[in-house]
């Protein structure tokens, strides 16, 4: 404690409590004992969503829209910006729940001393100083420094370690830590943000995931929107230059940048995340966080936390070593009539447990006398009639049994050793009569691994997925439970993760012991500093931070509600097997997506370029206004269809890489580019239609090849006609698109019409060019890998 600490605590001992006007003084100076929060305008907060590039972007074609009188559309752009606003904003209003969750856990009252007096008061006004008792049950309300009595705390929540601890005089029992057993009384050192659990808040306030999915939005809209910016300048340019009406160059300029804008990108991602969340909730697992079904499919990085996620979160009876008692019944039944499930003791509800499994209890002696474990002499005892005779039964501490049955301790310590090398609790047990007692044996007390655990990881790693095993425990505790799961790989010393933690070193530890809650944030933050998308599992209390900075944050099943407000993943079943379903959900949704931004961008690139060049060089409009929002709208139909496609997930993480998608929407472009003044040459030159049949034949192309064939390009890395097949929603939507333009060009609806054979011969080239293009791609896919190679468990 420091000084003014110090101080505090004598005047509360010397005047046994402080005065309601010294608690008054403090509570000015400290400030309540709770988590400030600065209040933030929701309407500012709600407006900002509607601030950047892509709104921007959306907000300039409502525009152009409504100057185009174009009112249907710009109602449906503007439907699109307050989706996804909202959706954005949400988003921040569940970030905030981890930390009103966790302001609620201090508001609970507590038993101070004041004015001479016992009394009850809400914790939120205790100070440091105040003379504090807390018995069992209570939820301690702030960090105590212990005066007298004695304390089992179950301090899970906290540190993540399933054994509670015993805290006495001279200890400090932490806030948020719950009494299991015992009474004691202490003095205030700390409360609020000053707190341990304080602090684990202030990290979940300071934490946030990297915005992988929003950047690679604002990268597209960035390059689509210098190249329709350029495009739209020139052609105005140019066709005012050459004295074209105003009235016919503005209309076809705005319809560029309208024609350029991607906006049904962000709606297009959210629909496909939100119907893949809808597929995982089916699965058990609920998505708290869209944009973390894309960073699933990246994650190559996951933290597993050990008590509840890895193990089952119970003390179990393990090994036993015999000494004189016969057989393990023997012994696991002398161990149990020294055990009271009264105490909810959890070494006595083990106990208890496995007796209760072996048929044990069904007839037991009565018990003339129980004395229950006592911190003091480390040992709990029990007096039962054992026919005529009375029996004597004392369970506790290895040494002190042994010297109370009088046998020396090096004829047990090696076997106490070897029990207790993996992190073991090891329990020894006597029986005897009141003046001789005898060692009955050892029981080794443990939380088991889950059954599932090692099979769940080891699928992890089939996906490429590097397994980190992060603990409260101690070092052979997590060692060991590593070697059950099939974590293999160096573990870290104590003291390697701190604030500035070298992301080599997270790269190099596969294992990492009595970790912190901060350590558990930085060791995430390194990873992502690394270049790693990571993932952490966590059920307590002290996994809020690192599961709200984790690209993907997974709240395991009984998780707290903390917890789960933080995470972005929540696991309804018990284990992690539904992070691997998770995982390659989310890797399905990432092709889904793959797809969409590689067919949206080949269009976005060749029929503004080349519509543009078509006024540049050739001074005529390629396409009248309207024909050109038909084609949008018939484009963005299909496309939108890919969010229910069928899709195989990748063997290994999935990354966002701008230039190579850029570059496949670049080659399909190009050859589009090329086949569509092929088509208006043949259109003009070689069959001398007028400038409005040209117009109809050359949207007839663009509807069946930019329209529809690059749909089937895009959605699969080898031939379009392997599996997985297109869903069958992308195949009806691709025949109605192609059957009612057909017929509208056909019948001359809202255009010029031209002759079925001309229609049909447009047909024919867009299946020539998807023949051809997909045997390119195919080909290109045979050179290049096809699997990224998993990353081993060790981390190298």
């Amino acid at each position: 404690m420091n000084v003014e600490t110090m101080a505090h605590a004598r005047t509360a001992e010397a005047a046994e409590g402080l005065t309601s006007a010294e608690a008054q003084a403090r509570m000015r100076e400290q400030g309540p004992n709770a988590i400030a929060q600065a209040r933030p305008s929701m309407v500012k907060a709600f407006l900002l969503k509607f601030w950047g590039l892509i709104p921007w972007m959306l907000e300039i074609a409502i525009v152009v829209d409504l100057l185009l009188g174009r009112w249907v559309e710009a109602v449906v752009i503007v439907v699109l910006l307050l989706v996804n606003g909202l959706m954005g904003f949400m988003q921040e209003k569940r970030a905030m729940g981890a930390l009103a969750l966790l302001r609620q856990r201090l508001t609970i009252n507590a038993r101070v001393r004041r004015d001479g007096r016992w009394q009850q008061v809400p914790a939120a006004d205790l100070v440091p100083g105040d003379l504090v008792r807390v018995r069992a049950g209570d939820v301690v309300p702030a960090d105590i420094h212990l005066s007298d009595g004695r304390v089992l705390l179950d301090q899970s929540v906290l540190t993540g370690e399933s054994m509670p601890l015993e805290q006495g005089p001279g200890k400090t029992a932490y806030s948020g830590t719950t009494v299991s057993r015992g009474e004691a009384t202490g003095v205030v050192t700390a409360t609020g943000a000053r707190t341990y659990f304080g602090k684990t808040t202030e990290l979940v306030r300071v934490a946030q995931a990297p915005p992988r999915l929003e950047r690679l939005i604002v990268g597209v809209a960035k390059y689509l929107a210098a190249v329709s910016v350029l495009l739209a300048i020139a052609v105005f340019a140019v066709a005012l230059l050459r004295g074209t009406p105003l009235s016919e160059v503005l209309p076809f300029a705005l319809m560029l940048l309208v024609f350029a804008v991607p906006h049904v990108m962000p709606a297009m991602f959210t629909m496909s995340a939100a119907l893949g969340a809808r597929m995982l909730a089916d699965k058990g697992i609920l998505v708290t966080r869209l944009a973390a079904i894309e960073d699933a499919a990246s994650m190559d990085v996951l933290c597993l936390d050990k008590t509840g996620t890895l193990t089952e979160n119970r003390l179990t009876v393990g090994e036993a070593v015999l000494v004189s008692a016969q057989t393990q019944e023997e012994l696991v039944r002398l161990a149990a009539l020294a055990s009271d499930e009264a105490t909810q003791d959890p070494i006595d509800l083990a106990i208890l447990e496995a007796a209760r499994a072996r048929g044990l209890l069904e007839k037991l002696p009565p018990r003339l006398a129980f004395v229950p474990f006592d911190p003091g002499n480390k040992r709990s005892e029990v007096s039962v009639r054992e026919g005529e005779q009375t029996a004597r039964i004392v369970k506790g501490e290895p040494r002190t049994v042994s010297e109370l049955a009088g046998l020396p301790w090096q004829e047990i310590a090696d076997q106490v050793a070897r029990l207790s090398a993996d992190g073991s609790r090891v329990l020894a047990v006597a029986s005897g009569s009141d003046s001789k007692l005898r060692i009955a044996g050892l029981v080794a007390l443990n939380d088991p691994p889950r059954p599932d655990s090692a099979v769940s990881i080891a699928e992890l790693r089939k996906r490429g997925v590097r397994v980190v095993l992060v603990t409260g425990d101690g070092e052979a505790t997590a060692r060991a439970l590593a070697g059950k799961v099939g974590i293999a790989g160096e573990v870290a010393p104590a003291g390697t993760i701190r604030e500035n933690l070298r992301s080599s070193d997270a790269d190099r530890f596969a294992i990492f012991a009595r970790v912190l809650p901060q350590d558990k944030f930085f060791l995430v933050q390194a990873l992502q500093k690394a270049g790693h998308v990571v993932g952490m599992t966590g059920d307590g209390v002290n996994d809020a931070p690192a599961l709200r900075q984790a690209d993907v944050g997974i709240a395991v099943a009984n998780a707290t509600d903390v917890a789960k407000a933080a995470a972005s993943l929540v696991l309804i079943k018990p284990g992690i097997g539904g992070i691997t379903m998770a995982i390659d959900g989310s890797r399905r949704i990432y092709q889904r997506m793959k797809s969409f931004l590689i067919a949206m961008n080949t269009r976005k690139m060749a029929f503004p370029v080349f519509l543009a060049l078509g006024a540049l060089f050739m001074g005529s409009f390629l396409l009248s206004p309207l024909l050109m929002v038909l084609f949008m709208l018939s484009a963005d139909f299909v496309t939108m269809s890919l969010s229910m496609d069928q899709a195989t997930a990748s063997p290994g993480p999935d990354h966002w890489a701008l230039r190579p998608l850029m570059g496949a929407a670049m080659g399909y472009a190009l050859v589009l580019l090329l086949l569509s003044g092929l088509v208006y040459w043949f259109a003009t030159s070689a069959l001398g239609l007028g400038v409005a049949q040209a117009q109809t034949l050359l949207f007839a192309w663009f509807i069946f090849a930019g329209s529809q064939a690059v749909i089937y390009l895009s959605r699969a890395r080898g031939h379009f006609w392997a599996r997985p097949l297109p869903a069958r929603l992308v195949n009806v939507v691709g025949v109605l698109n192609v059957g009612v333009f057909a017929l509208m060009a056909a019948e001359g609806w809202l255009m010029a019409p031209i002759s079925p054979l001309l229609v049909g011969a447009a047909l024919i080239l867009a299946l020539a060019f998807l023949v051809g293009a997909d045997q390119f791609k195919a080909m290109l896919a045979s050179f290049s890998p096809t699997r990224q190679t998993p990353i081993p468990a060790s981390g190298g």
